[in-house]
């Protein structure tokens, strides 16, 4: 068992982040980066990861025009066919943004397709729209118990301890590489495992689910581990391909499993850490 309280000791073990494009262009200028507008970088998020996993080519509700920027400027590039220029953020635009992310450079989890701040300020840059509402996701930070987590997802865990009055143990860190018994999820950031030992597990949910975490109470009857609950943040861009599937079944009001079986967690509003953190 690996105990932290709220105020463990942390140890910054990288920086965050990409310089950001160089200035707007002028404001008298005509084209596209005169009137392109803005983009919001949490809507786009949001839509990555939820719009691939839905059974329909439904909107993020104010995600569409966001979204379609997006898409035309990736259909500009003739990275992504016309009729996919749709509001729809589905898998066909996720292969796109992933080319685009591949021909800036980036590799393995950094192109899984899933807009970080770096590649979409660029895009932006490119297509004349400004990025706002920007998610930052942070440094990697060291635990006292040797786990990792970046910054962001730091914050939303210990706001969850305070809000549920439950110092919480965590078994399992983000960035952890390829882990059998994790299917993928916890190879990138955003992703945390609780220890249930002690604790009223439902009340916990709720409160990471509360602050921004696609989160469930994981049962001994559900699959070869031990009890635990098992959390994914929102919207962190730093999150593995298996993650955001995660994070698209919550939304779906599904389990998070392979299964596919109903969400049989607290109902709370799913919201992110940002639309969180404005509310209060």
């Amino acid at each position: 068992m690996r105990k932290i309280a709220a105020t463990a000791l942390l140890t910054a073990v990288a920086a965050a982040g990409i310089a950001p494009a160089s200035a707007g262009a002028d404001p008298n200028a005509t084209g596209p980066a005169a009137t392109a507008g803005s983009v919001n970088m949490e809507k786009v998020v949001k839509a990555a990861m939820w719009d691939p996993y839905k059974p329909n080519q439904s909107i993020v509700p104010g995600a569409g025009t966001s979204v379609t920027k997006v898409e035309k400027a990736l259909a500009s590039k003739g990275l992504l066919a016309g009729k996919y220029v749709d509001g729809h953020f589905g898998t066909s635009t996720v292969d796109a943004y992933a080319k685009y992310q591949r021909s800036l450079g980036y590799s393995g989890l950094a192109a899984s397709g899933l807009p970080g701040k770096g590649s979409l300020t660029k895009l932006g840059g490119d297509a004349g729209f400004d990025v706002t509402r920007k998610i930052e996701v942070g440094g990697k930070v060291r635990l006292g118990s040797g786990d990792v987590l970046n910054r962001r997802t730091l914050n939303m865990y210990e706001e969850a301890e305070k809000i549920s009055g439950i110092d919480m143990t965590v078994t399992q860190g983000s960035y952890t590489g390829s882990n059998p018994g994790s299917a993928g999820t916890h190879d990138g950031g955003g992703a945390i495992d609780i220890s249930v030992r002690g604790i009223n597990a439902r009340k916990a949910v709720k409160a990471l689910r509360q602050v921004g975490f696609a989160a469930w109470h994981r049962t001994a009857e559900q699959g070869d581990w031990a009890p635990h609950i098992h959390a994914i943040a929102i919207s962190d861009t730093d999150v593995s391909p298996a993650a955001q599937k995660q994070v698209g079944a919550y939304f779906l009001g599904k389990n998070g499993l392979a299964s596919g079986a109903p969400d049989d967690g607290p109902k709370v509003e799913k919201v992110t850490w940002e639309q969180y953190k404005r509310g209060k």
